[in-house]
């Protein structure tokens, strides 16, 4: 089910092609409970492992903008939580 390489190391496509590969199996009618749950987890590390990444992205882009003297988008945070 996992890949080989950790997850930390995956790039922002990588997580989300997972994501997109673990939503798949647990939308399968054949997907048993237990598989489910682990499934459910990995999902849920790989949600947190792009939000982290998209974070840190734009925290990039907010310093080279700011160096510009150009307008940063993201200071406030963007309103997520």
């Amino acid at each position: 089910m996992k890949n080989d390489a950790p997850e930390s190391k995956l790039s922002f496509a990588e997580t989300l092609d997972r994501l997109e590969e673990v939503l798949q199996k647990l939308e399968s009618s054949e997907c048993p409970l237990e598989e489910a749950i682990e499934l459910f987890e990995e999902g849920m590390n790989l949600v947190k492992l792009g939000r982290q990444k998209l974070d840190t992205a734009e925290k990039k882009i907010s310093i080279l903008l700011k160096e510009a003297g150009e307008f940063v988008p993201f200071e406030d945070g963007g309103g997520r939580e």
